[in-house]
């Protein structure tokens, strides 16, 4: 018998699993494939914590995972003496949300553990805002972030505010593996752990609190107040937690013409208007752009359904069409914005720092080049951002961050949040198409304008689903022939240099040195080339794919496009 139908035989007799549930496990009774993608392993904690399908046994997202997750993390807390400080809970609009968060909470109330959960869906970066405000010793948010409506997660947040890192990650998933037996897990009655005062509800106070914090990181209210009136700006939370604090900071700045697309303004863990809720997704922006075209609309905004991210179309003056920013564009908008805006009201420290990850653009470099503050590069995902923004802390604040950003539509301007936060995205291009509204621009011309002061800097990605444990052993192996195979060119451009994160070495072709990243481990191979063009590769942490990545600077749009045809094509032959 294999191993993952042992665990599934376990799962049916075991009888901390509820007769209910023991049907679901019965009804795939001889679909050895299906069992095998239930059983082949335990969810495991990736970049994000727990994420999964819905569903019963070992992979899956269910109450049993998350509990046991729950139980590790609270052996972890106690262990710490951090019963006292607390939990913060948030949680989506997904299936299951409402269930896994409340579930989580009694489970650590059970450990003698405080735990404060909202008393209603919020987004991700208000969670985050709130373990700090409340002084809490972690966080825990039920989210699956952008993926299909089938997906569920789970991420625990430290008392930083920032999603778990090493040696604390370790440590956490070692307590997790430590709770081998379900009937360990502790549990707890709802209306007792509310009278012991261990379960405690919060809302309204942290929301404003949450509001204030992005009201003082505005840096020209004059702006807003001159031209809001002529700004038409429609917006989207994809059925997920953003449309109330978004229609919340957006009144409270002035902003008078903000249109909610109707059709996808209540949560809805289904998600009945999109394939899947992603603002990366030009399919997502159907009812926004055509609510954008009846109103005349100079910007469309969308967040994804915990509303840490946040995509965006602006309208081309000159072609009276709506044109979609990536990560990219948007994340180096918001910079120039930012850093532009506070040179010129003398606000711009001379300790400023911008952080952004290895495959986000090398456009920032020049951004922070020409505005003198500091550039920090790190790995894929905001626990890294986040983990610089803590050093600079530790080091009685030796550089001030004043933006950092991600290529997969995140930001976070000054400190308030540990993670992405697009509630603060909205708020700062609707302040940035107001101020460039004032000099007879929009977003497109402004975004054009950086083109042409620092060049035409181009991205882009594309990835390689490969599901369950076949797919997973595929991506291991295109990872090893490509560390035992380092081509002397990528189509047209030459390799000047490799940095396997992995072993946490550069080396240099030409020199045949070997220098260290300086970053913590992590399976990724990063390709500088000529040109000041490059290519990155790495397994998702979240999803089963493998994502490839590459940039170029070209000296003309036409250019630039060309070049990155040119590298994707000769990328995709590479890892064939």
């Amino acid at each position: 018998m294999e191993e993952y139908e042992i665990r599934y035989q376990k799962w049916l007799e075991d009888p901390a699993i509820s007769e209910e549930d023991k049907q679901e496990l019965r009804a795939i009774s001889g679909n050895k494939k299906e069992i095998e993608d239930r059983f082949y392993k335990d969810l495991e904690f990736g970049t994000a914590g727990l994420r999964g399908v819905i569903g019963i046994g070992t992979n899956r997202m269910n109450k049993y995972t998350v509990t046991k997750a729950t139980q590790g993390l609270a052996n972890y807390i106690v262990e710490k003496k951090g019963q006292e400080r607390g939990v913060v809970i948030a949680y989506d609009s997904r299936r299951m949300s409402t269930e896994f968060s409340d579930q989580a909470a009694l489970c650590l109330n059970a450990n003698g553990i405080k735990t404060y959960r909202f008393e209603t869906l919020r987004p991700t970066p208000e969670l985050s805002f709130a373990v700090r405000e409340l002084g809490c010793i972690a966080g825990i948010v039920v989210t699956a972030s952008h993926n299909p409506p089938e997906y569920n997660g789970y991420k625990v947040y430290w008392e930083d505010g920032a999603q778990i890192v090493e040696p604390t990650d370790k440590e956490i998933i070692q307590k997790v593996n430590e709770v081998t037996s379900l009937s360990t897990i502790k549990n707890m009655d709802k209306k007792e752990a509310i009278e012991k005062g261990l379960y405690n509800t919060i809302g309204e106070e942290i929301d404003k609190r949450y509001i204030e914090e992005l009201k003082k990181l505005v840096v020209n209210q004059k702006a807003i107040d001159e031209t809001q009136k002529d700004i038409k700006i429609v917006y989207t939370p994809l059925h997920g937690t953003g449309c109330i604090p978004v229609k919340n900071i957006l009144n409270e700045l002035g902003f008078e013409n903000v249109y909610i697309v109707p059709e996808q303004e209540k949560p809805d863990g289904n998600f009945p208007t999109v394939d899947y809720p992603n603002p990366e997704d030009p399919k997502a922006f159907k009812l926004a752009l055509e609510l954008a075209k009846e109103k005349d609309a100079d910007i469309v905004l969308a967040n994804d359904p915990d509303a840490d991210r946040l995509g965006v179309y602006a309208k081309d003056s000159k072609t009276g069409e709506y044109v979609q920013f990536n990560g990219n564009m948007t994340g180096n908008l918001i910079a120039e914005y930012i850093l532009s805006q506070k040179q010129a009201n003398g606000t711009l420290p001379k300790n400023g720092a911008v952080i952004k990850t290895i495959v986000s653009s090398n456009l920032t470099d020049s951004i922070a080049k020409e505005y003198n503050v500091k550039l920090f590069s790190t790995l894929t995902g905001f626990k890294n951002i986040a983990k610089i923004i803590r050093e600079f802390e530790k080091n009685n604040n030796e550089y001030v961050c004043l933006y950092s950003y991600e290529e997969s539509y995140g930001c976070i301007i000054g400190t308030h949040a540990r993670d992405k936060d697009g509630i603060v995205a909205v708020m700062t291009l609707c302040e940035a198409a107001c101020y460039y509204k004032q000099n007879g621009k929009t977003l497109c011309d402004a975004m054009m304008d950086m083109y042409k002061k620092y060049g035409y800097y181009k991205e882009k990605q594309f990835s390689i689903t490969l599901k369950g444990a076949e797919g997973a052993k595929q991506i291991k192996e295109m990872m090893e022939k490509m560390r035992k195979n380092t081509p002397n060119k990528i189509g047209e451009e030459k390799v000047l240099a490799v940095g396997d994160y992995e072993t946490q070495i550069i080396h240099n072709i030409a020199t045949n040195e070997n220098t260290n990243t300086n970053l913590p481990k992590s399976n990724v191979l990063y390709y500088e080339l000529e040109n000041d063009s490059w290519c990155c590769v790495r397994p998702s942490g979240t999803e089963p794919k493998i994502k490839f990545y590459m940039g170029v600077k070209g000296n003309s749009m036409d250019d630039a496009n060309k070049k990155l045809e040119e590298l994707e094509s000769a990328m995709k032959e590479y890892v064939k």
